[in-house]
């Protein structure tokens, strides 16, 4: 399983990186990051654009997914998404953290949580399934 370290540099010049994900918890139970609302993820009408937010919670959901692979699985991908939408962050902080609900041998589902850090409220709920990849 990658370092902290190891899996925040994984972002660098992909769309973690591009966003602004920084990882601050890494293991199988949980993984937890965040951003900084800045200009150029809103959406034109002024508030936080929703895909910022499902970057994040993707990512987490992602690396998740990446700290409970079965042994011999040589990845995964993303085959259903959910989010629901309950706030937004004009400024600021947004964290978040994915955990499994399921961490199977061919299917995994996460549910992960973001939130504005200034005060805790919640912005979106998710859930996803990934299917686990092996070698042909």
């Amino acid at each position: 399983m990658p370092s902290l370290a190891e899996i925040n540099a994984i972002g660098t010049g992909k769309l973690p990186g591009l966003i602004g994900i920084e990882i601050t918890e890494y293991t199988p139970e949980k993984v937890a990051g965040r951003f900084e609302v800045r200009a150029e993820l809103l959406a034109p009408n002024g508030y936080l654009h929703a895909a910022s937010v499902i970057a994040l919670v993707d990512t987490l959901a992602g690396y998740g997914c990446v700290a409970n692979l079965p042994e011999g699985a040589r990845g995964f991908t993303t085959v259903e998404l959910k989010s629901n939408f309950l706030n937004t962050a004009l400024e600021g902080g947004v964290a978040g953290e994915a955990v499994p609900v399921h961490a199977g041998r061919t299917t995994q589902v996460f549910d992960a949580k973001a939130w504005r850090e200034s005060d805790g409220r919640t912005i979106a709920l998710y859930r996803c399934t990934q299917m686990v990849l092996y070698p042909r």
